[in-house]
């Protein structure tokens, strides 16, 4: 039986993830830090809970991360915890950085010191790109970063890649255009449209108040994406891979999508609130998954319009309609 160790397993790749290790026959073992108090409801919403075990750990701590390492023996380690709110990242640009830069380099550090053997996925995230330097985005567009946690991000996306090429370990990372799910936190746009679309067809809620609605972005499904981070940990050669669904949609659009699954009109309740544009602004993402598709033989299976379905859905039932 092959063991992986994720950290954020609480979150909603983390969740994802585990499923799908789970179904694939593996022991899965997830960080839990000390100081926090585990929220386990996503892992629950997927019925895997009792099915995951537990290992104590933080990663602004080095000793911690190298005996969970060594009592635990993984064959794969996943990196998907973070600060991983771009708007909170300008509140807190320190812990942001600690979190996503050094965090990633203390687990490579538990890695090397412990067994350079295990193969460890990175998550990065296609903020990167930030201030876009071509149309669409590919492994060998240069890097803009537009926040802090985009910076912090890519001091994690160099560490990997330099151990890679460096020390000779197996570390992959996965630059991953915005995926959703009904698991996605409140913060994130698409789960505030989708929460406030089933609050509103509920009578719960009156309006919907967004920044900058003509943004586009790129919309997959987390359950589709978690597939492409196992596959880049079986190849013969590690590497990094833009993983995307290659289409654009605005927040706008998003909007009308999840309004119409439940027959009312955005504009009806959609509320243009200045305070909510960041510092700076990140307009149009678009990846090109074309390097993924053809070394991994990943693409992804959920439209992003099923996905909107899917997520207000989510929030119907939990709003007890």
């Amino acid at each position: 039986m092959r063991t992986a160790f994720i950290t954020g397993i609480t979150g909603q790749d983390g969740a994802y993830l585990a499923k799908f290790l789970l179904e694939k026959g593996y022991r899965v073992i997830g960080l839990v830090p000390r100081r926090s108090t585990s929220n386990l409801w996503r892992l629950e919403y997927l019925q895997i809970a009792d099915d995951v075990e537990w290992k104590e750990g933080d990663l602004l701590d080095l000793s911690s991360l190298t005996r969970a390492i060594k009592a635990t023996k993984p064959d794969e380690v996943y990196n998907l915890a973070a600060q991983s709110c771009t708007g909170s990242s300008w509140e807190q640009p320190i812990l942001t950085s600690q979190v996503n830069g050094m965090g990633v380099l203390h687990l490579l550090e538990a890695i090397r010191e412990t067994d350079p053997g295990i193969r460890m996925y990175q998550a990065s995230s296609s903020e990167l790109y930030g201030l876009i330097q071509e149309p669409q985005q590919s492994e060998k567009t240069m890097f803009y970063p537009r926040s802090p946690y985009a910076v912090s991000k890519l001091f994690g996306y160099w560490m990997t890649k330099n151990y890679r090429e460096s020390l000779h370990m197996y570390t992959c990372n996965g630059i991953l255009f915005h995926h959703e799910s009904p698991l996605r936190g409140p913060e994130f746009v698409t789960r505030k449209v989708t929460q406030a679309v089933a609050r509103i067809a509920t009578q719960k809620q009156t309006e919907l108040r967004l920044g900058n609605i003509h943004a586009k972005r790129e919309w997959g499904f987390a359950g589709d994406f978690v597939e492409a981070m196992w596959l880049m940990l079986q190849q013969k050669n590690p590497d990094d891979y833009v993983i995307a669904t290659g289409s654009t949609t605005t927040v706008e659009e998003m909007c009308k999508v999840a309004f119409d699954y439940v027959g009312l009109n955005y504009q009806d309740y959609l509320v243009i609130d200045p305070d909510l544009y960041h510092p700076a602004e990140v307009d149009v993402l678009l990846g090109n998954p074309a390097k993924a598709k053809r070394e991994l033989g990943w693409s992804p299976k959920t439209t992003w319009e099923e996905l909107i379905h899917m997520m207000v859905e989510a929030d119907l039932q939990r709003m007890g309609k």
